[in-house]
């Protein structure tokens, strides 16, 4: 079952109810907003794992609002599936163009629009991460580029796979991996990790991170988690 956090705005309630109720029958957690202001607000405050968003809105309409979600340090990252009316060819391009990750027209099937979102969380999952970007994940800052991790603006010394475990767990915060899927996330040059050393790491990044130890938390009979902020 999936676990993501989906953004859906529309400012119809009948499409909110619907695509939200399909959704979570899939195992997302959903969140809904019913204008561009408000979809702003919920997303700067939390950025969720992927944005449903309706172009036409009362107010900001959804060009203006993926547009402004795109620029936006906290929500850049943040792929957006467009629901558009048919025939908004040019609206679609625009979208697209400003950085969507797909659309949908209206009406649209449910099922289908739950396949879309499903295929745009795997190619993003899939991608590489930016080298050049700090993940912030509260008060922890991993900067691939520098190989620098930082609690509470204090740098702290890690081994090469302390680090990759650590940035693996960081690109998704909430989401759970097993011990293999660690291995596979974090192996590199020197493949110093396995599923058995596994625990043995995560001791040792817990007693490295001091005051955050407790943002690594085990899930018993699963595996391990970077907590969300």
């Amino acid at each position: 079952m999936a676990s993501e956090r989906v953004l859906v705005v529309d400012d119809e309630e009948d499409i909110l109810e619907l695509v939200g109720y399909n959704l979570e029958k899939e195992g997302y957690r959903v969140e809904r907003a019913a204008s561009g202001e408000e979809a702003l607000r919920a997303a700067r405050s939390r950025p969720p794992d992927l944005i449903v968003l309706d172009l036409m809105l009362p107010g900001m309409g959804g060009l203006e609002a993926c547009k402004i979600l795109k620029h936006g340090e906290a929500t850049s990252h943040v792929p957006i599936v467009m629901l558009t009316a048919k025939g908004e060819e040019a609206d679609i391009v625009t979208g697209l163009e400003l950085g969507a990750d797909d659309y949908v027209t209206k009406p649209f099937s449910p099922r289908v629009l739950v396949a879309r979102i499903r295929a745009v969380l795997r190619r993003r999952a899939a991608e590489p991460p930016d080298e050049a970007t700090p993940l912030n994940v509260g008060e922890l800052s991993i900067h691939p580029g520098r190989h620098e991790v930082l609690v509470r603006g204090e740098s702290v010394e890690l081994t090469a796979t302390e680090f990759r475990i650590l940035h693996f767990l960081a690109r998704r915060p909430g989401w759970v991996f097993t011990r293999y899927q660690i291995v596979d996330g974090a192996q590199g040059p020197d493949a110093m990790v396995t599923d058995r050393s596994v625990d043995v790491h995560m001791v040792s990044l817990r007693r490295k991170l001091g005051p955050l130890s407790d943002q690594i938390e085990t899930v018993r009979g699963v595996g391990y988690r970077l907590k969300e902020p």
